[in-house]
């Protein structure tokens, strides 16, 4: 499970938590300008944009989770268990297999008009990376500087959502999702007003009690309404600094500790990584499960008219400043 969001200070914003069980050793990754793009089918793209984000590289192919281009289109996919559909080949359509969807959108587009004229013509395909490594069953959000969309290829096509609130998590649909945001519209950052009885008098006896009913769980659905509160609610001051941290700290708000998601056996749903990424400046931000420290990696630090991929293992181990 995953929760993804937006975020607009002085500057933009995107990022996510990535919720397994395990990780499997990925990598900041950045895609140069003239890295070589092959697709199952459809024909190689040699240049395009340059692209930073969270991949796991395998056969010398980024496969990524999240990431943003040099334009700030951005782009994650999150897990849609039980709901994603993937097609057979169709003549006339662009054939994208899932695992290729973010190198073809962010490789081509600079902005969401451009994103929605490709998704006219894509078909996502049900062709495997590999056989060790099969299709995951994903929804994506792609959102610019000024705006958010979700896709779903579901049974009945490919569904193109506006995104408002510029949040996406998991399971059920985004739809639903939005949808159910009307059940807690009571919901305030304000101290509540008594309306429960004329003549009784009641009164708020702790702060944030205008918020009392905002789920904590860390279902889909929960984390959804959570997240889209917490992040419409924000205020940050529009340093990179002040806004860098908010960001964390809207995802904090959902993030998963070990051992209260038991999945099997010994096995726990944690926040792998959580990231933030500049898409006006294209630094890279993130911080792992076991270490909060907030590390970067900017993308134009890096030759971007390259052709071999740049990595960056995660700094790992917790960071600890002793102050005696």
């Amino acid at each position: 499970m995953c929760t993804a969001i937006t975020y607009h200070s002085a500057d933009h914003y995107f990022g996510r938590n990535l919720d397994l069980a395990y990780s499997y050793h990925e990598t900041v990754t950045i895609t140069p300008r003239n890295y070589p793009f092959s697709f199952r089918k459809a024909a190689p793209v040699t240049e395009h944009y340059a692209l930073i984000g969270m991949a796991f590289v395998a056969e010398g192919y980024p496969l990524y989770y999240d990431a943003t281009n040099e334009k700030g289109l951005s782009m994650a996919g999150l897990n849609f268990p039980g709901n994603a559909d993937y097609k057979e080949e169709w003549d006339g359509y662009d054939n994208i297999s899932p695992f290729e969807f973010i190198p073809w959108i962010l490789g081509q587009c600079a902005n969401l008009a451009e994103a929605r004229r490709l998704l006219k013509r894509i078909n996502l395909v049900n062709i495997n990376f590999s056989r060790q490594l099969p299709l995951a069953p994903l929804h994506w959000m792609i959102s610019d500087q000024q705006g958010s969309i979700v896709v779903e290829a579901v049974k009945e096509g490919l569904k193109i959502y506006e995104n408002p609130v510029g949040v996406l998590t998991n399971n059920p649909p985004f739809d639903y999702q939005l949808f159910n945001l009307n059940n807690y519209m009571q919901l305030s950052k304000e101290p509540p007003v008594n309306r429960f009885a004329d003549g009784l008098k009641l009164t708020p006896y702790c702060c944030g009690m205008g918020a009392m009913g905002l789920p904590g769980d860390l279902s889909s659905a929960s984390r959804f309404v959570k997240a889209a509160f917490t992040k419409l609610n924000s205020v940050s001051g529009p340093s990179e600094s002040e806004s860098v941290s908010q960001f964390f700290h809207i995802l904090g708000s959902v993030d998963q500790q070990r051992g209260c998601v038991h999945l099997e056996e010994n096995q726990y749903e944690i926040t792998i990584y959580s990231s933030c990424c500049n898409m006006d400046k294209g630094i890279y931000y993130y911080r792992t499960y076991d270490n909060s420290q907030i590390s970067a990696v900017d993308m134009h630090r890096e030759n971007l008219d390259g052709d071999a991929l740049v990595t960056y293992p995660l700094a790992e181990g917790q960071q600890i400043h002793f102050q005696n």
